[in-house]
Order: C-alpha cells, then structure tokens, then sequence
C-alpha cells in the first residue's frame, strides 16, 4: 500500500492527518502495522492528556510483541478511537482509514511541517 501524500509522517511511523477543525487525528503507517503484526490489543492515551512530542503515549499489542507508538507532535488528545478497545486489528485492515488511533490539539499547528511527507517517508523506508 501506498502512503497518502495528504497525510505527514514521523520517523517512528505515526502518519498525521489535518482535520477541517483544526485537529490532527493520528495512525500508524500501513508499513508499521505490517511489521507488528495482528494485533490483538490497543492502550489508548487518555483523553485530556498533554504529551510531548516523541514521547510514547499508548501501546499497541500483537501477537509478536508489544509496540510504544509515539506522539507526533507536542498537543493534548481530544478524542481515541474507542472502536480499538473491542477490535485492534481495525489497525491491520485500514490503518489509513477506520484504523486510526487517537485525535489531538496540537500546541502549535505549524510544527507539522517538521514531519515527513509521503515521499520523504518512503526514502526512510528504503534506508
């Protein structure tokens, strides 16, 4: 699967999409998902929550391992994906899609131009 060129991505294989609203909803990349495997269990942040970027905010569980996923960009959730909870593997099926992780407001909306675009990311992945 390709990455969406409308998303930006993080090194450690966050994508970050803008919404009309002002919010940024994360995922992981479809290349992530692959590599954890079926999922069997997703940690969501809390919402509320104020996180730095880099820092680890929720876990994903597969039948591999366990996974820290990283917060993009410095904000505060505002909304998780409740349907992960009953079904992780949405992850594995649509990880651009209905797979999405969390929702956040971020301290400032123009560090999103630090993040990768699709192009730059899929270099990193050739490395």
């Amino acid at each position: 699967m390709s990455n969406p060129e409308t998303l930006s991505y993080a090194k450690t294989h966050e994508w970050v999409k803008r919404e009309d609203n002002g919010e940024l909803t994360v995922g992981i990349t479809d290349h992530a998902q692959d590599l954890l495997g079926d999922l069997v269990f997703a940690e969501l942040p809390a919402v509320g929550s104020h996180i730095t970027a880099a820092e680890p905010c929720m876990l994903l569980e597969s039948v591999k391992a366990a996974s820290d996923i990283y917060m993009p960009l410095s904000g505060e959730v505002v909304a998780v994906n409740q349907a992960l909870e009953g079904t992780p593997e949405l992850v594995n099926e649509d990880a651009f899609g209905d797979g999405w992780l969390f929702k956040i407001k971020a301290d400032d909306i123009e560090d999103i131009d630090s993040l990768l675009s699709a192009s730059a990311y899929e270099l990193l992945l050739d490395e």
